[in-house]
């Protein structure tokens, strides 16, 4: 149990996720703050959770933390920063998208221990993976309880990694092509979602882990030769698909770092 109060300015689905993860049982802190803006997460939140106050607005939820997250989108992120005021020496994490590290310090206007960290929607069940920067032990902890805290050593490992998490949707999306050409050559939908989300499911497991090969290793073992998992790797790599995904991680690597 942790008797420091957390704070969240923003109360949106990354909020609601760390919430809900940092209060699964053994909860790890006796009062969470959550600002009123998105006044459906907050309340149903404080219904559901004895120690989840819903604060006045984001300055109270400041103030009344000892450590403050700010979830906020990039897009109002300085507005709504540069309005606040922080004590020296507060623990300040920011989950804000694509934000230098020197904006937020500006905004902030106060000495701060600032870490920024990339939390995933799996937080909420502990079984997210978060990478945070620069390191710091007390907030590896917190995300240690989420699930598993990857400590950047620099901001370029920090931005590589943010590039790495973009890969979701396209994850899904691989689930959705193949799922809708199994219905189109015949397989009830249902049937295919049942087949393909569990082995999705068990190729992830079978690479996590201590122990766990590295992913060459189980790709050629998985690849067996003349086979067809060969077969379907081979085409995609002649036509394309690994120098389209590679450019892509690209252009994002370049967005994050303010190249385009």
């Amino acid at each position: 149990m942790n008797d420091k109060s957390i704070g969240f300015v923003g109360t949106g689905v990354i909020t609601e996720a760390m919430v809900r993860g940092l209060l699964a049982g053994p909860a790890y802190a006796t009062e969470i703050h959550v600002s009123p803006r998105s006044a459906h997460i907050a309340e149903t939140l404080a219904a559901e959770f004895a120690a989840v106050r819903i604060a006045e607005d984001n300055q109270d939820v400041v103030a009344r933390s000892d450590t403050v997250f700010l979830a906020i989108r990039p897009q109002i992120a300085e507005e709504v920063v540069r309005e606040l005021s922080f004590r020296d020496g507060q623990t300040v994490v920011s989950v804000i998208a694509a934000t230098e590290r020197q904006a937020l310090i500006d905004w902030i206007g106060a000495d701060v221990r600032l870490v920024q960290a990339i939390p995933l929607p799996f937080v909420a069940s502990r079984q997210g993976v978060t990478a945070i920067y620069p390191p710091d032990d007390t907030v590896a902890v917190l995300f240690d309880t989420l699930g598993a805290a990857v400590q950047c050593q620099s901001r370029k490992e920090y931005d590589l990694l943010a590039a790495a998490s973009s890969m979701m949707s396209t994850y899904f999306g691989i689930m959705e092509t193949v799922a809708g050409w199994l219905e189109r050559s015949g397989l009830e939908r249902a049937k295919g979602h049942a087949y393909i989300a569990p082995l999705f499911a068990s190729l992830a497991q079978k690479a996590s882990g201590p122990g766990a090969e590295p992913f060459s290793t189980l790709s050629r073992e998985f690849a067996t030769r003349g086979g067809l998992n060969e077969q379907v790797l081979s085409d995609f790599e002649k036509k394309g698909g690994i120098a389209a995904l590679t450019g892509a991680l690209d252009g994002v690597l370049a967005r994050i770092e303010g190249r385009n």
